[in-house]
């Protein structure tokens, strides 16, 4: 495998079907439930721990996602995006970084366009199949399984980085 994984700094994700499995349950009461894989939250804060700035671009809102990402210290958290790489670009510009320093993560069409950009990316092994063609690494696990955790650690190695 030769990414030129040696450059990122910022590691972004979309929220359903990557860190989640795409799946959203409501309640009587309207209440919105997720189910989050704990191994891609302990990846996610030694990437933290590691000096990587780490979030999620969504273009849902959800309580759910707020809690968790206040819960696991993302450096962002943008929910609701309608323009995924109007939102790249500001984050890497605060970190005065470019593109080229973000892997991201995305499973599907909305996010086609960031995925072609990014310095890295990657992609859950059941995300679209068009967006599998794009991006240059397509993990072993699902959305919602693992895969940020896989990801993370990748990128982890890549830079020599030890993820105990």
């Amino acid at each position: 495998m030769s990414f030129n994984i040696e450059k990122i700094k910022v590691f972004a994700f979309d929220v359903d079907g990557v860190i989640t499995d795409g799946t959203f349950l409501l309640d009587s009461h309207g209440n919105e439930l997720k189910s989050f894989n704990v191994k891609d939250g302990y990846i996610i804060k030694r990437l933290i721990n590691a000096g990587l700035y780490v979030g999620a671009i969504s273009g849902r809102a959800s309580k759910a996602v707020e809690t968790r990402a206040a819960e696991l210290g993302f450096h962002f958290n943008f929910l609701k995006v309608k323009n995924k790489i109007e939102i790249a670009l500001e984050i890497v510009k605060q970190y005065n970084l470019t593109l080229e320093n973000m892997a991201y993560v995305g499973d599907d069409i909305p996010d086609i366009e960031l995925i072609k950009k990014c310095g890295f990316s990657a992609c859950p092994a059941d995300a679209s199949e068009h967006i599998k063609k794009e991006v240059d690494y397509v993990a072993n696990a699902k959305g919602g399984k693992g895969v940020v955790r896989e990801i993370g650690e990748l990128i982890l190695d890549k830079l020599n980085i030890s993820i105990i």
